[in-house]
């Protein structure tokens, strides 16, 4: 009975000092964690001109389409490497951002009342798709009324031109944020005006969820986290340039909007990273209200990132008539979507790993509480627990 007791008054002081132990706990030992600032800050540096240097190059590569005929938008070989970006546009959104949205909105830290009593991840992921879309229709049917609108005074003002210039007509066309001049068809200017929609609500998605990892990356201070992931976040950052890339050459904006939208998306996680190494002292992952910011943006960015790869990215293309005719770039499409969707498999892994080893240290320091507890009671009481007997 005595024993019986001791079990039962040592599991209720592990049930308290699970708390203690738990991921929600501020108070980490520095064995457990074994941090090494110095030698984080090292590889940190390292992930910030590493993630420059590949989203620059892949956001760029694009753009030389006139002068490599490889990289012309109407060559089958980028309708490939455009389908094999959006794979893992498409897998960042549902298979990285996504799954950590779902983790962080439903995180022990945060209260019961309301965030486990309502799926805030998916609903914010919906509504933010929804969004999208009404932004997409909203901007597209305005463009395309305001181009309308102008047109036929656009046409008659030439029209005076053409009399002058002997006869010859030249139609202007005039989009938002650009000047195309030159023999025009009425469905030129509707889409030109849905490319630079596309790319810029794609950047805004792509812009959002960066920041978030490029903090997350920032703020850590173990070299074992962050060794891993340099190589695969530059990876993961040179094909989002190349999707980002190939929409932003098809949206022929101006050469200053072309280079501020390329620059944007290029610093977007290094600037993260240097904010998370600043907040890394005061920054705690697991507070409440961290939780909260961190699991809202993923959701609404999964959301934007999820609807932008499969309507305007792969959709767009896949129900091109030159792909649709054409049986070998179809099947190209088709394999290059599956890679890039699957290589983007193994950063989700790593994450996981992480966790399970997270989880197996929390674990056997649980135990080894346990057995500390119960022995302390047990010889406090005259009784001696031999562990060796019971197993």
């Amino acid at each position: 009975m005595m024993h019986y007791r001791t079990e039962n008054k040592a599991i209720g002081q592990v049930i308290f000092w699970d708390k203690v132990l738990g991921e929600c706990t501020h108070a980490e030992t520095a064995e457990a964690e074994q941090h090494n600032r110095s030698k984080s800050l090292k590889y940190k540096i390292a992930a910030i001109i590493s993630i420059l240097v590949a989203g620059g190059i892949g956001v760029s590569l694009p753009q030389l389409g006139k002068k490599v005929k490889v990289l012309n938008p109407e060559n089958d070989v980028f309708f490939m490497i455009k389908a094999f970006a959006a794979g893992v546009i498409l897998a960042t959104g549902f298979v990285h951002i996504l799954p950590d949205a779902f983790d962080t909105l439903t995180s022990p830290c945060l209260k019961e009342t309301p965030w486990k009593t309502f799926p805030f991840t998916g609903f914010i992921a919906m509504m933010s798709a929804i969004g999208t879309m009404m932004i997409d229709s909203f901007a597209t049917s305005y463009y395309k009324r305001l181009h309308f609108n102008k047109k036929p005074t656009q046409v008659n003002v030439d029209e005076e031109k053409g009399d002058e210039h002997g006869g010859h007509l030249h139609i202007h066309t005039h989009a938002t944020n650009g000047h195309a001049h030159g023999s025009s068809t009425p469905s030129d200017p509707p889409d030109l005006t849905r490319h630079r929609i596309i790319s810029q609500v794609l950047e805004l998605g792509i812009v959002v969820h960066s920041v978030i990892i490029g903090i997350s990356l920032g703020t850590s201070e173990s070299p074992k986290t962050i060794k891993p992931l340099i190589a695969a976040l530059s990876f993961h950052q040179f094909f989002e340039g190349m999707g980002l890339g190939g929409c932003i050459s098809q949206a022929k904006f101006k050469t200053l909007s072309t280079a501020i939208m390329a620059l944007s998306f290029s610093l977007t996680t290094p600037i993260g990273i240097m904010i998370g190494i600043g907040m890394s002292s005061v920054y705690y992952k697991n507070s409440s209200t961290a939780l909260v910011v961190e699991g809202t943006f993923n959701s609404a960015s999964a959301g934007i990132l999820i609807y932008m790869a499969l309507v305007d990215l792969l959709a767009a293309d896949f129900m091109n008539p030159r792909m649709q005719s054409n049986a070998r770039l179809q099947l190209g499409a088709n394999l290059s979507l599956l890679l890039g969707a699957g290589w983007k498999q193994h950063i989700p892994s790593q994450a996981s790993n992480q966790r399970l080893e997270e989880v197996q240290r929390i674990m056997m320091l649980r135990v080894l509480l346990v057995k500390y507890l119960i022995v302390h009671e047990g010889t406090a009481c005259g009784e001696t627990v031999n562990f060796d007997d019971k197993a």
